[in-house]
């Protein structure tokens, strides 16, 4: 594996727990350095960690804080 990738996955524990949750990464990464940003994909749709997924949380926050509000008003 690339010594930048390496420098990358160690950088972010994220990362680190990502590749040991999914070792079948090794070999792409292994394999070739421009895997990496599938790899930063699939890590942020398996954690939601896209800006979506950001969104749609804080929107269901809200709702949850409203109906809180309004059975407090009653």
């Amino acid at each position: 594996m690339e010594i930048e990738t390496q420098i990358k996955i160690k950088s972010n524990p994220i990362f680190e727990k990502f590749l040991r949750e999914n070792s079948y990464w090794y070999k792409y990464l292994n394999r070739n350095k421009n895997h990496f940003k599938k790899f930063e994909e699939e890590l942020k749709r398996k954690y939601r960690l896209t800006p979506e997924d950001k969104i749609n949380d804080m929107r269901e926050k809200i709702e949850s804080l409203s109906k809180i509000m309004d059975i407090l008003n009653q």
